[in-house]
């Protein structure tokens, strides 16, 4: 799963995404895009590493891309941020980074911004319908095997070009699966989950906006001083982040907050392998069955799979080790079409 930091110059989204992957902040801003890995804090993987003490202890990760500070102040500008919102259709989520701080002396405006960033995205997407329009209409009019299907797909990109015009929402202009299928690989934006990060100046790093009527009410919408989270991430061990925080007042990382945030509007939940050698945590889709969380280890087990050791993580923690799960009745044996649920403990057995 990838995720996409955009936001317009100056919104402090490089500093942010530093602080998020513990990476150090370049020098310069950000030129082109750039991947970093950030790790996902989970306070259970914790716990199985101090209960088993294994050699190591590898969290969830999530892949996200650094995208250059976009502007939309002239058309040579707009030209180029547009480009870059084009790069970005392949990502999964958006996090959109909006500057709630003074800036050089240039007050903060996060909710014209806010709302100025989203006219670009769906202006992009406007973009990309017209030119799916204009490539139809030049098909339609040559007979092929493909007519009837070519029309069909025009009528509903010109629904969806309508919607837009609109200011509507996309999704409420897709009417079948079919049509669910003809957008996938068009990569709209406005399709895509998204989070909103303001970020504010250290004095109201727990500042709240009213987003009503600028945003869907369902996207997440988190405050962060990103230069706080950044002296954070540069500290070298866990106490000495916690001593800081307290003498902030702060009870957690707003950093480990918005990877939280970002792993829940992509629907992720984790799994747990434990013993000596490793405890890790893998990130699957809400949904995902037994047989397939096991290829997301290796494809021989998927191939070979027999069944899923399987303990709730609550359960290990009430009973405090294996053998006392399995004494209380709550050690289960999972076959492939076992849907996998948040928190599962899970050994697979399989034979190649």
């Amino acid at each position: 799963m990838k995720t996409a930091f955009i936001g317009i110059t100056g919104s402090g989204k490089s500093t942010l995404l530093a602080a998020v992957s513990g990476r150090k902040l370049a020098q310069t801003g950000v030129s082109q895009i750039e991947e970093v890995i950030a790790k996902v804090p989970d306070e259970r993987l914790d716990w199985l590493r101090d209960l088993y003490k294994p050699k190591k202890n590898v969290p969830a990760t999530i892949d996200c891309l650094d995208v250059p500070g976009l502007s939309f102040a002239d058309d040579h500008t707009r030209a180029s941020a547009r480009k870059l919102l084009g790069n970005v259709r392949t990502m999964d989520l958006l996090v959109l980074v909006i500057r709630a701080f003074d800036n050089a002396g240039m007050k903060p405006e996060p909710m014209k911004e806010l709302s100025n960033l989203m006219t670009e995205i769906l202006l992009a997407d406007l973009e990309l319908v017209e030119t799916r329009i204009a490539n139809l209409e030049k098909q339609v009019s040559k007979p092929s095997k493909d007519q009837a299907k070519q029309k069909m797909e025009l009528a509903f990109q010109l629904r969806l070009r309508e919607a837009i015009e609109n200011e509507k929402p996309l999704k409420a202009a897709i009417q079948s699966a079919e049509e669910v299928e003809l957008v996938k690989p068009l990569g709209f934006l406005t399709l895509k989950p998204m989070v909103v990060v303001f970020n504010t100046p250290e004095s109201e790093s727990s500042q709240s906006f009213d987003t009503k009527g600028v945003i869907d009410p369902s996207i997440p919408v988190i405050s962060v001083c990103a230069n706080i989270e950044y002296e954070i991430s540069q500290l070298d061990d866990e106490e000495s982040k916690k001593e800081f925080m307290k003498d902030l007042g702060l009870t957690e990382s707003a950093a480990k907050k918005l990877v939280r945030s970002c792993y829940s509007a992509l629907g992720l939940i984790d799994f747990f392998t434990v013993g000596e050698d490793e405890t890790r945590a893998w990130s699957i889709l809400a949904g995902t069955s037994a047989l397939d969380a096991a290829g997301k280890i290796h494809s021989d087990i998927k191939r070979g799979f027999i069944r899923a050791e399987t303990i709730s993580y609550a359960d290990l923690q009430q009973y405090g080790d294996e053998k006392a799960v399995k004494a209380a009745g709550k050690f289960r044996l999972e076959g492939k079409t076992y849907i996998v649920q948040d928190g599962d403990i899970m050994n697979f057995r399989f034979n190649v």
